[in-house]
């Protein structure tokens, strides 16, 4: 089966992909590209959807890096392959052969390129992480290797979207209380819960920071089972694990 991979205009001209579950090895409530190690696939199998990623990102499988991903606002720079991953939710490189890999289930992966300068980063922002200024951190980082605000442009990939995406009151008090404008992203929902625009809120932060441009591709993790990852669908429906998506970028 052939991969699914979104891309996006505003990353034209370098090479990127946010990759659907299409054209993986994995079976039962992993069905498809599941990418993550952290879940109870099979580690092979794993291994081999990995595998195919880097492929179709014309890398080798040791050059397809990631995190430990822990909802930090953390950013590390990358240089070479490790050993082990670091904890930290951001990688930012300007060396060429490296493919930057983010593994997400509803929040947000985050895709940056500066192209002029030869920077790209690679952000997981969930609410957390995003609140805590994990895009931020992620700027900082690329502009310690030459890259400049005016020319960076981002991409959020697959995430779970407003309609899908009920949470309670005390996350919109946090968000609120960091910023009262934080309010617009939040929509009354049943009793006291709320409705919150992660992508929105996304595209507002990385306005906030300065980058050249910024866009989100519009696809619902939750709304569509067939195409991606849910955590939070997974819960809904009681399933006993969930795969990860991945997305990932290089020079």
């Amino acid at each position: 089966m052939t991969l699914d991979i979104i891309q996006h205009p505003l990353l034209a001209g370098t090479r990127h992909g946010f990759f659907g579950r299409g054209g993986g090895a994995s079976s039962g409530v992993f069905s498809g590209l599941n990418c993550g190690f952290g879940s109870s696939d099979q580690r092979d199998i794993v291994h081999i959807n990995r595998a195919r990623v880097a492929g179709a990102m014309d890398v080798e499988i040791d050059d397809l890096i990631g995190v430990h991903q822990i909802h930090s606002a953390d950013a590390v720079i990358i240089n070479a392959p490790h050993a082990q991953a670091p904890k930290a939710d951001a990688m930012v490189t300007a060396t060429k052969g490296i493919a930057l890999g983010i593994l997400t289930a509803d929040c947000q992966p985050v895709l940056f390129a500066d192209k002029k300068a030869g920077v790209i980063g690679a952000a997981h922002a969930g609410w957390k992480g995003a609140l805590g200024g994990v895009l931020d951190a992620t700027v900082a980082q690329m502009e310690t290797l030459g890259a400049a605000r005016a020319d960076i442009v981002a991409v959020i990939g697959p995430s779970i979207s407003q309609t899908n995406y009920e949470v309670g009151p005390e996350l919109r008090e946090s968000f609120v209380a960091t910023d009262p404008d934080h309010a617009q992203f939040f929509t009354a929902g049943k009793g006291d819960r709320f409705q919150f625009d992660l992508p929105a809120f996304g595209l507002h932060r990385l306005k906030q920071i300065g980058v050249a441009s910024a866009a989100w591709t519009g696809h619902c993790t939750y709304a569509d089972a067939k195409r991606f990852y849910s955590y939070r669908r997974s819960v809904h429906q009681k399933q006993a694990d969930y795969g990860r998506l991945i997305a990932t970028i290089r020079l």
